[in-house]
């Protein structure tokens, strides 16, 4: 026996915080649940904000029901009919790539949207998409926000063929 239980219950685990690129990611996990046979757990996390000086009168309950009814919503907005696939939701509090990492161990994919902010920006940011893929005790697949993508290159585009002509 290779020590694998082949009885345990496939899990994808992806991370949405309402955004496009979580949207996105959200979409590729009900795909590839239903090629593999897997369910989703679709996570969204918060945090207190830090603020100073300011008396908050916000309570834990305010920001759970939050993240809960941004959590149902994009689960029903992109659930997909032509993959019927079993997505459950967790809402967590904490640190967003602290929590992913703990719902991802034991599944068997962590899926996340990337905003775009790679390269050197993304890097002195710090990037929750960044610490997934350097920690995650399972694959993790960085989703693109293509519709994002499509916009800034139709809009390099235009900038582009806008240039007035100079003679030579």
């Amino acid at each position: 026996m290779n020590g694998t239980d082949s009885t345990a219950q496939r899990r994808i685990v992806v991370g949405v915080d309402g955004s496009e690129a979580s949207r996105a990611a959200l979409r590729w996990a009900v795909r590839q649940a239903a090629l593999t046979g897997a369910t989703v757990e679709a996570v969204i996390s918060w945090e207190f904000p830090a603020i100073y000086g300011w008396g908050m009168t916000l309570t834990d309950a305010d920001f759970t029901a939050a993240a809960e009814q941004t959590l149902a919503q994009v689960a029903e907005e992109e659930k997909d009919p032509a993959h019927p696939v079993g997505i459950s939701r967790r809402v967590e509090r904490g640190n967003a790539a602290r929590v992913l990492l703990d719902a991802a161990k034991g599944a068997e994919l962590l899926v996340i949207g990337s905003r775009g902010h790679g390269g050197f920006t993304g890097a002195l940011l710090g990037s929750v998409g960044q610490h997934c893929v350097q920690h995650a005790t399972c694959p993790v697949v960085v989703v693109r926000d293509t519709e994002q993508q499509d916009t800034a290159r139709d809009t390099a585009r235009a900038e582009h063929t806008d240039v007035p002509a100079t003679g030579r």
